[in-house]
């Protein structure tokens, strides 16, 4: 029985979404001003059960199948990865070693067959985590058991040097549109482990030491001594260093590049009010609420388009988040494991009602049916989707 919760979801679809871009010439770039409404989505070579993907653990991974899940979600927008956060590139002959065994030569075909399809072709890094770059530079990186994810690279000057290059290769020799930028964060500062209980958190490296009195004019006080003010002051200038010399990278490679800033805390101190969320191309809120976009709205720039984010973590109700955004005109994105990611299991999924379904595979019911235009309601039959009183 329809409701006029789902009658208003459908207007606002409706009005919000426009229809598909209309696919253009296998190798044309595609004009990012064209795309009137973001529709976007990734699956997520970064994770497998909680712990970062092995290196090579997706490396068979075939595009063009893919390509065709992603054409079923109705994008416009694929995001896929330069290089996932295990440190290993998706393309080959780069800068960054690729991942190991890998069958195609991911990033560049998904780019030529995005733009067959006239979608934008979106890159990623992960910015303050690269567990390859870290064990062969281990004075410039905090420790990471195994298969751990998280921020322990301080924006050295060896470090960003590093991610220069490693951006100006994937701009210049991928094809791609534009990239995401995730983890912008400082290093969380543990040393090592005792079983499995991590101990002595928050002693500095020499080298982050040395970086602290690089940007601060001042020799670092000690870990007791450093107070909240100079804390927040140094992390501040070390994120806004990083942020110039991703923007300066990107831009030279080329002026048309769009940076895709994703945040986890919208309103961190860290980066509240900064270059950053003024230059950044796209800002995606990535816990998915719009009341923490709405917040920082006076911060971005004029240019600055705003995303929301659905993913199984931050625990967002579909059905409310996809009007809200449609509604503020703010984008969509979502992204989920590579698991059961082919379209014969997405045909199998939209066909079900959205009321039956939880976590990971309601959001991609709910954004599929609000990418495609048609209410909550539509069920997939037959290679598109079908509204109820239309059967």
């Amino acid at each position: 029985m329809k409701t006029k919760a789902i009658a208003l979801f459908l207007a606002m679809v409706m009005v919000g979404v426009a229809s598909a871009q209309t696919p253009q010439a296998a190798k044309a770039a595609v004009d990012a001003k064209s795309i009137k409404d973001i529709k976007a989505y990734c699956i997520d070579f970064n994770w497998w059960r909680r712990n970062l993907a092995s290196p090579g653990g997706f490396a068979n991974t075939d595009p063009a199948v893919h390509l065709a899940w992603y054409k079923m979600m109705g994008v416009n927008v694929i995001q896929t990865f330069c290089v996932s956060t295990n440190g290993y590139a998706w393309y080959k002959d780069g800068v960054v070693p690729e991942q190991p065994k890998l069958k195609h030569d991911f990033l560049r075909d998904m780019v030529k067959l995005g733009h067959a399809e006239g979608m934008l072709v979106m890159g990623y890094f992960t910015i303050a985590c690269n567990p390859r770059w870290g064990a062969e530079n281990q004075e410039l990186s905090y420790f990471l058991k195994p298969n751990e994810g998280s921020y322990h690279l301080p924006y050295t000057d060896e470090y960003l040097d590093f991610l220069a290059k490693s951006i100006k290769d994937a701009v210049s020799n991928t094809g791609i549109d534009g990239f995401m930028i995730d983890w912008v964060w400082q290093p969380k500062r543990s040393t090592h482990y005792s079983g499995q209980v991590r101990t002595d958190y928050h002693p500095w490296l020499e080298s982050e030491k040395k970086l602290y009195k690089q940007l601060m004019g001042e020799e670092f006080p000690g870990k007791e001594n450093l107070t909240k003010e100079q804390e927040l002051a140094y992390s501040r200038k070390a994120i806004d260093r990083c942020w110039k010399t991703i923007r300066k990278a990107a831009k030279e490679a080329n002026p048309d590049c769009i940076i895709w800033l994703t945040v986890n805390h919208m309103n961190h101190p860290h980066v509240v009010n900064s270059d950053m969320y003024k230059e950044a191309d796209w800002l995606m809120n990535e816990k998915g609420d719009i009341k923490s976009i709405d917040e920082v709205k006076s911060m971005i720039g004029e240019h600055t388009r705003l995303i929301t984010c659905l993913a199984r973590w931050n625990g967002q109700d579909a059905t409310k988040v996809v009007p809200d955004a449609l509604k503020a005109g703010v984008g969509l994105y979502g992204f989920s494991v590579p698991a059961n990611k082919t379209p014969q299991h997405l045909e199998q999924l939209l066909a079900r009602p959205v009321s039956e379904l939880t976590g990971d595979d309601r959001n991609i019911a709910v954004l599929a049916r609000a990418y495609h235009g048609v209410s909550i309601d539509a069920v997939w039959k037959d290679g598109k989707f079908v509204e109820p009183d239309k059967e």
